[in-house]
């Protein structure tokens, strides 16, 4: 039976009614619909619209819905059930007969499809922050392990300044670490209750709404009906921020595709996540980081997908918000398994430390460091920035370094330029320089590592409590 029937004389187009039906994608929602009916069951009785024995047989059923849910993936398969809502109704009716149907007393699926989907929501953050704090103690591991291995640092793709290995690994410990912290963000407006709102004006029953929401675990109710049962902000919301997790995982996995090639040689691909040709016997292919890529770009897909099913819609529900649903579960769920094998890789990926040290010693990255020196020694910047850079382009002619050239060359460009010139071009010095909070000398990295620890075992902490 329809929960929607008694109106109707006539059935549903057959194709039309398949085409409409929700379950086979909500029925993913099957503990979220249980735990909050369990908690609607017992408003109900609190608010004597059931008996205390009418409760328990409601929650005995529940229960054995959750149970034979468990133990055999057969039992969700239904051509019939419209939507979880009504699975759960049928089932519950052929447990324990027509009580069953005292269970959708003072409420509707329009609130019941909202609190499903917070709950969803708000369970896979939880999820989500826990397997971020475990990417971000893999990016610490290495970082540590790099010690005062430098390398490179890139603009425009092009050499800039050498850097410690360990502060470019932090770099991702702090673009991860927003994604964290945006993630706790959004939890916060996700954890509204809207049970109690009804169909759109609220309930007809006198049930507190404020016991129903500490039951699910919600700070408090939804504070508008019509709102309540319309609102999908949390759903766009959630995903726009998968779709910016998506967008760091990918900016992570194009640097270390690049770094990869024989061209840079920076880090050797663990074979546990790469794959070869299938015509060229030497290959070892970058394929786990591919991916990560293609799939960001389909997380951005759903989150453009969210926008435009509810730009149009007039308060309050549509059947449009239906399509909510797909893209969530979508989005959720690729951002669920990436993380993981993202950390995966970064545990087992080998950096060739000794080789991104050569690479940091060339191309000119000590030009702003001369120019330092300059600047020490009373030479306004803009200046000093002009004669170095025409020292650099006396040595691309030659085919030399800045430290290859005489005192006598060197003071071609500045005449103050002195003997201890040369020291300050080495890399320890030009590294060393940068000492300032958020800068690669040394002793700033390390307490950075430090600082870094404290802040993902708080984070893991956080994520922990919500277990």
């Amino acid at each position: 039976m329809k929960m929607w029937s008694g109106r109707f004389r006539h059935a549903l187009d057959p194709e039309f009614e398949r085409w409409q039906r929700s379950f086979p994608f909500d029925r993913r929602l099957l503990e979220y619909e249980v735990e909050a009916s369990r908690a609607h069951a017992r408003a109900l009785k609190n608010a004597e619209a059931i008996s205390a024995e009418e409760l328990a047989s409601l929650l005995f059923g529940l229960d054995r819905i959750v149970e034979q849910a468990a133990a055999d993936r057969a039992f969700l398969e239904d051509d019939e059930a419209e939507d979880v809502h009504h699975f759960v109704e049928k089932k519950l009716v052929s447990l324990i007969g027509d009580a069953g149907y005292k269970l959708h007393t003072g409420r509707s699926r329009n609130e019941q499809i909202a609190t499903d989907l917070r709950l969803y929501v708000r369970t896979s953050i939880d999820e989500l922050q826990r397997r971020v704090a475990d990417f971000l103690e893999a990016f610490l591991a290495c970082a540590e392990r790099a010690g005062n291995a430098a390398m490179p640092a890139y603009t425009h793709l092009q050499k800039a300044e050498p850097v410690l290995v360990a502060h470019w690994l932090l770099a991702y410990v702090e673009m991860f670490s927003r994604d964290f912290e945006r993630l706790s963000d959004c939890r916060k407006r996700v954890n509204l209750c809207p049970l109690g709102s009804g169909a759109v004006a609220g309930t007809t029953i006198q049930l507190d709404r404020h016991i129903i929401a500490a039951e699910l675990g919600f700070d408090a109710p939804t504070p508008n009906s019509v709102d309540a049962t319309s609102d999908r902000d949390f759903v766009l919301e959630f995903v726009a921020n998968l779709s910016l997790l998506g967008v760091h995982l990918s900016r992570w996995a194009e640097e270390m595709i690049l770094f990869s090639t024989e061209e840079f040689g920076f880090l050797r691909l663990p074979e546990a996540y790469s794959t070869g040709s299938s015509a060229m016997p030497q290959k070892k292919n970058p394929d786990l980081l591919e991916l990560i890529r293609g799939k960001a770009a389909r997380i951005a897909g759903d989150a453009t997908s969210l926008l435009m099913s509810v730009k149009g819609l007039p308060l309050a529900y549509n059947k449009d918000l239906q399509e909510v649903q797909e893209p969530l579960f979508d989005a959720c769920e690729t951002a669920l398994v990436m993380i993981p094998l993202s950390t995966g890789w970064m545990n087992a990926v080998e950096f060739q430390f000794e080789r991104m040290q050569e690479a940091a010693r060339g191309g000119f990255m000590n030009a702003w460091a001369a120019a330092t020196y300059l600047v020490e020694r009373g030479i306004p910047f803009r200046l000093a920035h002009e004669q170095v850079g025409k020292a650099v382009q006396f040595c691309i002619e030659r085919g030399c370094e800045l430290a290859d050239l005489s005192l006598d060359q060197l003071r071609q460009f500045s005449p103050v330029i002195e003997a201890d010139f040369h020291s300050r071009l080495e890399l320890d010095a030009v590294l060393a320089i940068h000492d300032v909070v958020g800068g690669t000398a040394l002793g700033r990295v390390m307490q950075a590592i430090s600082d870094a620890k404290q802040r993902v075992a708080a984070m893991r902490g956080a994520a922990h409590a919500h277990a």
